[in-house]
């Protein structure tokens, strides 16, 4: 897996980072959802740059002209709900992907922090000889993207997988390294080395679904 930490460079990236890693100014849900949108953009466009394309006649008012366009098709895969406003800042960027939308959640073992990744649903077009993109915020212990990686190979075989995240940990990172394909790009915002008992990144951010929508029972 070829692993690209974006904001290795500076750029205004770090300043979304900070602000969604600052306890007070996350608590404005807008804001929040806002900050991670503005992420999947920027980090888009650095991972269009690896994409292949193609040479097309363009006719203007006044003429034609010959442009690269995009030759891959990209499917968006998000787990819900957390995965939605990174989801978006992606495809705006990709505004004629395809989307995918996967439910899956940590079901914990009776009596211990120990859980298995459950999926329970999924709604997917074909992924076959497609560029497959999973959109994952958090990247903590990587099982629960694993898990929807493997069943999304159910519905094809996709030409090449790429994930978009904007915080992981260390040891997230090295789960996914295994199990993905050795020409997988991971585009990563920022990573922490830390997981807590509980299998949350530290310092990471919080919950990315409470912070963006509010929280659940």
């Amino acid at each position: 897996m070829i692993t690209k930490h974006v904001s290795h460079q500076n750029s205004i990236l770090n300043k979304f980072i900070a602000e969604i890693r600052d306890k007070k100014i996350q608590k404005d849900s807008l804001r929040f959802r806002t900050n991670i949108e503005r992420m999947g953009e920027i980090i888009s466009y650095e991972m269009s740059k690896t994409l292949d394309f193609k040479e097309k006649n363009i006719e203007t008012p006044l003429g034609t002209k010959n442009m690269n366009v995009l030759n891959d098709q990209v499917v968006l895969a998000s787990i819900l709900r957390a995965g939605l406003p990174l989801h978006m800042g992606v495809l705006r960027i990709f505004d004629d992907a395809e989307n995918a939308f996967i439910s899956a959640y940590r079901q914990h073992i009776e009596g211990s922090d120990e859980f298995n990744i459950h999926v329970d649903y999924i709604a997917t077009p074909s992924v076959d000889n497609k560029i497959l993109v999973l959109v994952d915020p958090m990247l903590a212990t990587g099982q629960s993207l694993i898990s929807v990686y493997q069943k999304l190979l159910e519905f094809g075989t996709p030409k090449q997988v790429h994930v978009i995240s904007i915080i992981g940990s260390e040891q997230g990172i090295h789960h996914i390294d295994k199990h993905l394909p050795e020409d997988a790009y991971l585009w990563i915002a920022d990573f922490d080395k830390e997981l807590n008992h509980k299998g949350y990144i530290v310092p990471g951010l919080g919950d990315a679904g409470d912070l963006a929508y509010g929280k659940k029972l």
